[in-house]
């Protein structure tokens, strides 16, 4: 009896870490979900700020702006401070989640369609379409595992990756600016009360 109490327990010890394995979302189905309540959200009778703040809320928990920040800044990292760092990861969150969100708001009825994914270990590649009624849109999430979770390291739309075209500003303005004139110039336009547009620095 005692000897099937232990192989009794030693299974639930087995298989406990692939039972939560097994519960987790994978990435395309972490990604439908945000997807859908984006889609949801762009076709509620919300005004056109109310659906902003919405989808920047469902973003947060999707979107490794992290991640992001430091590689749009690749070599110039280390021209920051800690401190500058932090303020730049900051605005750097708001100006890619005003990109992406405005870009979703640009679609008329947007539906999405979901064509695969790829994983290798913690990183995968999540192929989908942005489909109106009258173009398709493909659209690529790169992402990495957060435990049980997936986010959002970088987001292609047709050939365009976002990460890259603000790699591209940020170098650009790095090599005329300081460090600490690129974070007014960003808190000017990504700060409280800031009016930037959307995809430019």
């Amino acid at each position: 009896m005692r000897s099937w109490l232990r192989v009794s327990w030693v299974l639930l010890g087995l298989l406990a870490p692939l039972s939560n394995a097994m519960g987790a979302p994978s990435p395309m189905e972490r990604t439908r979900a945000v997807l859908e309540e984006a889609r949801r959200i762009v076709d509620s009778p919300k005004t056109h700020n109310e659906k902003l703040a919405d989808l920047s809320a469902l973003l947060k928990t999707f979107l490794d702006t992290d991640t992001m920040g430091r590689e749009a800044l690749g070599e110039h990292w280390e021209k920051f401070s800690p401190a500058q760092r932090q303020e730049f990861l900051q605005l750097f969150r708001e100006l890619f989640q005003r990109t992406y969100v405005q870009k979703l708001l640009l679609f008329e009825k947007p539906d999405f369609g979901y064509v695969g994914e790829e994983v290798q270990g913690t990183q995968a590649r999540v192929e989908t379409k942005i489909i109106t009624p009258r173009d398709e849109f493909a659209v690529t999430y790169r992402m990495r595992r957060d435990g049980d979770d997936w986010k959002a390291t970088d987001i292609q739309i047709e050939d365009l990756s976002l990460t890259t075209n603000f790699r591209r500003q940020l170098s650009r303005l790095l090599a005329k600016e300081s460090p600490a004139e690129l974070l007014a110039r960003m808190r000017r336009k990504y700060g409280p009360g800031g009016t930037g547009a959307e995809d430019e620095l």
